[in-house]
């Protein structure tokens, strides 16, 4: 039996598409309809990817002289033919108050985005063709990695210092949009396990999950590192929609002794288009619904990843890694993988009547073997508040929180570990986050946001580097911020 690889998922993941595909197109034809179409919107034109100025939305082009704000006609007339550039600037200062694994201070850490989207069909004559390019310039030292050592990154542009490129891919698609293939370097991130409440949050795990993040090679397909990839998505109804994408299983590649540790080190520029690793699978089923008039969402997914990982707590000799006796090479274990569902419910809509504004809550919780992952068991929440104060409809503000939970194996080493050393240090446990922040709107394409984590056993509670005997845990941290946002 061959072994799977990144090119061969992704011809069986085009191939299934391909078979899919006429289906949606009977249904559509004949007006066939599962159930849950009777309860449909009705269709509405899709959203132009291109402003006809050129102008993303929002954008603090619009408060500038029309000549600066179009970049003195450059941006009408890559329009006309179909482009369009955006720039953002997000700057913030975060200050770990207290708690932590190193120091207490302030830092300051921005990522400038550079982006070029098409709709290819006006210089290629193929309707449903576009496409996106983005690259960041990202500087600054994180908080996170400085001075906290958890595993939630305080803050959702932390990366280590670099020029790269992100997401590079085409888009096709297929019946009237109910179907498209999307191709190129993707990260996925973009499109699974999102939640659309969530958003307003600066952790990064309030994006990319920290139970992914921690347990895939390189932190998996996520900012900052994209990989090449193919996705495949299905709308058979206006509420529902099918995704699955096959990426490249690893995109920095492995660490080896003779490499840098650091990811994001080893693929610095983000153009190590890697193909050959085994492949990362994921499939996810997104459908809408109301409840008396409130809009809600729920997703249902699972991944599966065909490379190996090093079991959490027993060696080839089925000794425990700890053990001074053992060989101290850990099992490869074959395969990984992870279920999840997502919740997105609004609870309370203005009188306007705006899907986007009013109360929403949301909710998601993954699970992924305990025997070969770091992190067992996630769960993350929070509620968001938008347009609710009288005189500000732009603004929101929130409270989340997130909770990892350290797998059984990895906290069996842990109890080894304190066994053979005959030392009573911690046992990591779990790590839970508390976030509350406030989204202020300045102007269109202007954000102010203070920000406020609690972080409650950084690391799951790894032992104090500053404790000579090793008994006391890292302790708790507090952090506090700013972020601005620029739109251009």
């Amino acid at each position: 039996m061959r072994k799977p690889t990144f090119l061969r998922a992704c011809a069986a993941l085009v191939a299934a598409g391909a078979i899919c595909l006429p289906d949606v197109g009977r249904a559509a034809d004949t007006g066939a309809a599962p159930k849950m179409e009777a309860a449909a919107p009705a269709p509405q034109a899709p959203k132009p990817l291109i402003a006809p100025d050129g102008i993303p939305s929002p954008s603090i082009a619009t408060s500038l002289p029309p000549a600066v704000g179009g970049l003195f006609g450059l941006r009408k007339a890559l329009a006309d033919l179909g482009f369009q550039i955006g720039l953002t600037y997000i700057g913030e200062g975060l200050a770990n108050l207290s708690g932590g694994a190193t120091r207490t201070g302030a830092i300051y850490e921005g990522r400038l985005e550079m982006t070029l989207d098409g709709q290819l069909d006006k210089i290629t004559g193929i309707s449903g063709l576009t496409m996106h390019v983005n690259a960041f310039q990202i500087h600054g030292r994180g908080v996170s990695t400085f001075n906290i050592g958890n595993l939630m990154p305080i803050s959702n542009i932390e990366a280590t210092h670099a020029t790269r490129l992100f997401e590079a891919w085409l888009q096709q698609e297929f019946l009237a949009g109910a179907a498209s293939v999307r191709f190129g370097q993707l990260a996925a991130d973009q499109e699974f396990i999102t939640t659309s409440w969530g958003g307003l949050f600066i952790n990064g795990t309030f994006g990319w999950p920290t139970i992914t993040a921690a347990n895939l090679p390189s932190g998996g397909p996520a900012y900052p590192l994209a990989t090449p990839g193919v996705r495949v998505k299905i709308e058979p109804t206006g509420n529902l929609a099918l995704l699955a994408a096959v990426f490249n299983g690893d995109p920095a590649g492995p660490a080896t002794p003779f490499n840098n540790p650091n990811p994001q080190a080893r693929n610095n520029n983000g153009v190590k288009f890697r193909l050959r690793d085994r492949p990362f699978v994921i499939a996810e089923a997104q459908g809408k619904y109301e409840i008396a008039g409130l809009a809600g969402m729920a997703k249902l997914g699972g991944w599966t990843h065909f490379g190996r990982f090093a079991d959490q707590r027993f060696g080839v000799d089925g000794l425990s890694l700890a053990d001074p006796a053992g060989v101290g090479v850990a099992i490869n274990r074959r395969g990984n993988r992870g279920i999840y569902g997502v919740l997105d419910q609004q609870i309370y809509k203005l009188p306007s009547g705006e899907a986007d504004k009013g109360v929403g809550v949301f909710l998601r919780a993954s699970v992924s073997p305990s025997d070969r992952n770091l992190v067992g068991f996630y769960m993350d929440g929070g509620v968001n508040f938008t347009g609710v104060i009288p005189g500000r409809p732009d603004d929101s503000f929130g409270v989340a929180v997130g909770y990892a939970r350290i797998s059984d194996g990895a906290r069996g080493l842990d109890f080894d570990t304190n066994f053979f050393n005959g030392v009573p240090g911690p046992v990591r446990s779990s790590e839970t986050t508390l976030e509350a922040t406030y989204l202020y709107k300045v102007v269109d394409g202007w954000t102010l946001q203070p920000n406020f984590q609690y972080v409650i056993r950084p690391a799951g509670g790894v032992p104090d580097p500053r404790d000579p005997f090793g008994l006391r845990r890292v302790g708790n941290a507090a952090v506090a911020g700013l972020r601005t946002t620029i739109k251009y």
